[in-house]
């Protein structure tokens, strides 16, 4: 592999920007700024890692992130309201303090510290995904460059800002100091009281969370950028309760919930490592799985859950990385395809149907004519009652021009795609403005990024009159590993669990996690 390593990056001229920033310190960004300081500081405030699931078989799932962080708009902190579906909440911290009440309030207070704190990094993005962060952060590692992923609003890799990057990476050099500390407070009819460390929170009846129950136990814990998570700690099997009603349904066949049970218990082993700079495993959106209320899960998805407890899917020893969508629109991506990844074997193109829907197309499908001819047909591909297995979408110079951010005097007049992969899936998107004067090209994952409304970059792009574009395209999400709307076909026609785990994932092992 080719390292992304060659000599240190120095530069002649920066950019300075300060701003009094929400949370009590002032940061300065200097971009492409040459390391002039022999002071070096720490990158972010130091969190303990959350224990291996490997050890625990247990997930930090982050219910709420980013608490005591001010709302700009309304220059208002959010409290936290906790309310138990029964029993007397419990509550305890650091120092011992102990509280019991059916609703506990916890408010925010910034505290000047003693002495001020100092941070600097270079930060390289933001990236559009965890995933096309990693493949940086992994080949810096190559190159023996310590880092961390981190998600303040974006993801984004930091490194400390003494060490040299190479010159292929663009980055800016992050200062701030802060002056406070934000502390939770537990608010009280007669006071509040000041809560120190991890905040340990039991809940004997649940606890009644975003219309839902959640049994916990629940904790409080600082995170990398100086604001608070509101956490859940719960079981792999107990998760996936929350996760497959709302991933796969829980009307699907019991063949095809057992596929997905044993998908997202794969994945989230695969990536419980997602938030570690913060102290948790996972999030409850979509830029992890979503998780929500698994009180509602029905007997199926239990039964889904029961039948595959334990069980992943491997390649050479360790979970895969397993990525689902909804539908392909017909044939699968490779995992490159979507994301700035390495390739895997088990993450490959294919057309996905029976032999007589594999039969009318040869890969790859790289250009136009072979990708309308796709997007033509639908009768015989597996999963192809999807609602989005095929869509047109229309968009206009200003609704691009607002998604794009341009400046007021740039406008859109040509998009275009300049590479499709194997699948036909676009992989880079050009948007031009006047006479080819300003040109954006968005990659990968970065095109749904921006456009929000694609449902896939499985698509050809007309115009259809002056400033306005039609996307014709097939398919819903990233397009590689498991459809969700095959797999269902698929358990329909009979197929087992496993026979539909091995079409997806080829060379897999179907294994119990150790």
């Amino acid at each position: 592999m080719k390292k992304l390593f060659f000599k240190p990056l120095l530069l002649s001229s920066f950019f300075l920007l300060i701003s009094t920033l929400d949370n009590g310190f002032k940061a300065e960004e200097l971009v492409n700024d040459e390391v002039i300081s022999d002071v070096y500081f720490p990158t972010h405030p130091k969190i303990p890692k959350p224990l291996s699931v490997n050890d625990t078989n247990a997930l930090l799932v982050s219910l709420q992130a980013y608490l005591g962080k001010q709302d700009m708009d309304t220059s208002q902190v959010s409290h936290l309201e906790l309310v138990s579906a029964g029993t007397p909440l419990l509550l305890k911290d650091a120092n011992g303090l102990v509280h019991k009440s059916s609703k506990i309030s916890i408010g925010w207070r910034k505290v000047p510290l003693k002495s001020s704190k100092v941070f600097e990094r270079q930060v390289i993005g933001p990236f559009p995904s965890f995933e096309s962060a990693q493949r940086i952060s992994s080949l810096l590692e190559e190159d023996g460059i310590v880092n961390v992923i981190a998600h303040p609003l974006d993801w984004e890799i930091w490194v400390a800002k003494q060490i040299p990057l190479p010159k292929t990476l663009k980055s800016k050099v992050f200062r701030e100091k802060v002056f406070h500390e934000v502390k939770p407070v537990l608010k009280l009819g007669f006071g509040e009281y000041f809560l120190s460390g991890k905040i340990f929170i039991e809940a004997p009846d649940g606890l009644l969370w975003k219309n839902g129950l959640y049994q916990g136990p629940f904790f409080l814990k600082p995170d990398a950028y100086g604001t608070w998570t509101f956490l859940e700690k719960v079981s792999i099997e107990k998760y996936l309760l929350g996760v497959l009603p709302h991933e796969i349904g829980s009307s699907s066949p019991p063949n095809a919930l057992a596929a997905q049970a044993v998908l997202a218990r794969t994945w989230a082993i695969s990536n419980s490592h997602r938030f570690e700079i913060d102290g948790y495993h996972l999030c409850t959106d979509t830029q992890c799985q979503v998780y929500k209320d698994p009180s509602r899960a029905s007997e199926a998805v239990a039964r889904a859950i029961k039948q595959t407890n334990g069980k992943v899917l491997n390649w050479e020893g360790k979970p895969i990385n397993a990525v689902y969508h909804a539908t392909n629109g017909g044939v699968s991506a490779a995992g490159h395809e979507a994301w700035s990844i390495a390739p895997v074997p088990y993450l490959r193109t294919f057309v996905d149907g029976p032999i007589r829907w594999k039969n009318q197309f040869d890969l790859p499908l790289d250009d136009n004519d072979q990708i309308k001819r796709l997007l033509a047909k639908r009768d015989g591909a597996f999963g192809n009652g999807h609602r989005l297995f095929r869509w047109k979408r229309t968009v206009t110079a200003k609704n691009m021009k607002k998604l794009l951010n341009l400046s007021e005097n740039e406008y859109p007049k040509i998009v275009r795609v300049l590479e499709r992969g194997p699948s036909g899936r676009v992989l880079a998107l050009e948007i031009a403005g006047k006479m080819n004067k300003s040109k954006l090209v968005l990659r990968l994952d970065g095109i749904r990024r921006k456009f929000k409304n694609l449902p896939s970059t499985l698509f050809f792009v007309e115009e259809v009159k002056d400033g306005v574009w039609e996307f014709t395209g097939g398919g819903f999400g990233h397009g590689a590993g498991l459809s969700q709307a095959g797999a269902i076909d698929l358990a329909l026609r009979g197929w087992t669990t496993r026979k539909i785990l091995k079409y997806y994932y080829p060379g897999t092992s179907y294994e119990s996690f150790k």
